[in-house]
């Protein structure tokens, strides 16, 4: 099954998923002889091989209420987590199997008038990546064995669920990805995050920035929750993705949360409770996918195909503005009012301070310099270890792991290496901008930047130049954004929303002739595209305006030019925000003679050489 496929579906139809796969099978009071010996007793995974049998009593309990779509039992079937029972090499064999099993009963209960499905389950492992329990790379090729063996043993979709730490659900991402772009099949996609009870996820994410960092990944059909609480502890976390998720809302409670009682997890909502909640979901809020989690059985799950049956699928009203993230929050790719201040002072090329950090290989010092911009007003974090003589890719790595879990900003990648560049998304659990693409060598650098863009879900900054050099006109400098902007939705299948027009500009205070009107031709090249594009966003680094004039003069002539970018339409500002004044505490004089620097009305003529 495709992802429009299943999209196709969910016009049409509510769709149920089954109960807790979990709390069935220790319904069954199976036996350590059951699991292949003492040694797996606990492993439900190798149950598959050990004893098909009590993986197919699961899925027809829950087939028998009517259940849409049946999960595998390979919720651990990653070999990251098999390798605890001493199974690691086994994961195909085991998820292969999983899916065969469930293949197997779904076809028994399949009719012509109604098709049932299966879902190939995906846990979060037991690892956390942000926490460096493990790598990326190790996690994602453990997802990719998973995820073959799951497609080759016959699931329709996947499921990457219960996901507590978005770096996890990254790199699970891109083992589907990679999946797909080497066999050319496409299958649909469902993540599932998991919402704790003090209202974020494990790691401290709240759905907002889970939202942002998941919403661009095209592979992703479908976007939800499940575990971690009961239907009421949800509710809130549900209406905010059925008000801003553009993809179909998935919901999956626990039944309640649970009491341990006698060492053993224990859940006490009702069937009759689950109804009430998930029904008001569905019929209110527009929920589209409806299932259980830990506790539910087939009693609870039998209210839910009810639900669906008398229910018709709900049109939501969704407000989402594009956005950036970190592991914590998210940033709106623009604000009212603008600009978003996009912090310069973590950039080895630009700031004495933070190369001098990074020479010295003082990481907490860079992290403290990185919140002092959080301080001075910055929303998202311009980040670039870039010095002649060091191993930028080793920089990279050890900056990033301590900006993923230690600043709360979005950041933006600033490289034109593309191995640093990966480097960084793979280990950045939000969804970070890339700086930048051009045409300077035609397509080469677009060729390697926006597969990288659209693997990691990163939006990218896109600079107006082109074989012939930095567009100095306001019509070279459109030109040059319809050609990216082509090419970047046409051909490396990026979404206009994803992009970011730099326009450019050249210093205005250095007398050239050249350079007198570049600030117009900036402003409005702006307001261009800005009209020709309008999904799409405008930046510019302010303060490359201003270079070579004193201090004061600096930030005069920045927060004027700012001033007027923003009235053209200029989103984001890449500025020191403490270096930026509003007009009226600017003199009327400097304020005039910026003005008049700006749009070049010259009060003489250029003196004869």
């Amino acid at each position: 099954m495709t992802g429009q496929e299943l999209l196709e579906i969910l016009k049409h139809r509510v769709l149920v998923f089954d109960g807790a796969t979990g709390t069935s099978l220790q319904r069954q009071n199976l036996s350590a002889a059951d699991f292949g010996g003492e040694d797996l007793a606990g492993c439900n995974e190798y149950l598959n091989i050990s004893r098909p049998e009590a993986p197919e009593e699961v899925h027809c309990g829950f087939l028998d209420v009517g259940v849409d779509v049946i999960e595998t039992n390979s919720f651990g079937g990653a070999s990251i987590v098999l390798a605890e029972y001493g199974l690691a090499d086994k994961s195909y064999e085991i998820n292969k199997r999983s899916a065969e099993i469930a293949r197997k009963m779904v076809d028994k209960y399949s009719t012509p008038d109604r098709r049932r499905y299966v879902a190939g389950s995906m846990g979060p492992t037991t690892k956390l990546p942000s926490l460096g329990h493990i790598e990326f790379d190790e996690m994602r090729d453990s997802y990719r064995v998973q995820v073959k063996g799951l497609v080759d043993g016959g699931a329709d979709l996947l499921i990457v669920e219960t996901c507590q730490d978005l770096l996890q659900t990254k790199a699970a991402l891109a083992a589907i990805h990679e999946h797909i772009e080497e066999t050319g099949n496409p299958i649909a996609v469902i993540v599932s995050i998991t919402i704790e009870t003090m209202g974020t996820m494990l790691m401290g994410t709240e759905i907002s920035a889970a939202l942002t960092t998941i919403e661009p990944y095209d592979i992703v059909t479908v976007f939800g929750m499940n575990c971690a609480t009961g239907p009421k502890e949800m509710e809130e976390n549900v209406r905010y993705l059925c008000e801003n998720s553009p993809k179909p809302v998935f919901v999956m409670p626990n039944a309640g949360l649970p009491e341990n009682i006698g060492g053993q997890a224990c859940y006490h909502l009702t069937p009759d409770e689950l109804e009430f909640w998930m029904k008001r979901f569905v019929t209110e809020f527009g929920v589209s996918i409806i299932g259980g989690c830990c506790g539910t059985t087939p009693e609870h799950i039998s209210r839910l195909v009810k639900i669906a049956s008398q229910a018709k699928p709900m049109r939501r009203e969704v407000s989402y503005t594009p956005s950036v993230s970190s592991i914590y929050s998210s940033v709106a790719l623009h604000l009212d009012p603008p600009p978003v201040i996009v912090g310069e002072r973590c950039n080895a090329n630009g700031s004495k301070k933070f190369k001098e950090l990074l020479l010295a290989e003082n990481y907490d010092g860079m992290v403290q310099l990185a919140k002092e911009q959080i301080k001075e007003g910055a929303h998202i974090l311009d980040l670039c270890v870039a010095y002649v003589g060091r191993d930028e890719v080793r920089d990279m790595r050890e900056v990033m792991k301590r900006f993923n879990t230690q600043v709360a900003l979005p950041l933006m990648i600033d490289s034109t290496e593309y191995k640093v560049i990966e480097e960084a998304l793979k280990r950045y659990a939000g969804r970070a901008i890339v700086n930048s693409i051009n045409l300077e060598d035609g397509e080469e650098r677009m060729k390697n930047v926006l597969p990288l863009c659209r693997k990691y879900g990163a939006a990218v900054i896109a600079l107006t130049i082109d074989e012939s050099g930095m567009a100095k006109t306001r019509k070279k400098k459109l030109e040059v954004a319809g050609r990216i902007r082509d090419l970047a939705v046409n051909k490396y299948g990026m979404r206009e929303e994803d992009l970011i027009f730099d326009t450019l500009t050249f210093t205005l205070g250095s007398g050239d002739e050249e350079f007198r009107k570049a600030g117009i031709e900036t402003i409005a090249a702006i307001k261009l595209i800005k009209h020709e594009f309008p999904r799409a966003y405008t930046l510019l680094g302010v303060s490359n305006a201003s270079f070579g004039l004193n201090a004061h003069a600096r930030h005069v002539l920045n927060s004027v030019f700012l001033y007027y970018a923003i009235e053209a339409g200029l989103d984001l500002a890449i500025v020191n925000a403490q270096k930026i004044m509003p007009l009226y505490k600017i003199e009327e004089r400097g304020r005039e003679i910026s003005r008049q620097l700006i749009f070049d009305e010259r009060q003489f003529e250029a003196a004869e050489s």
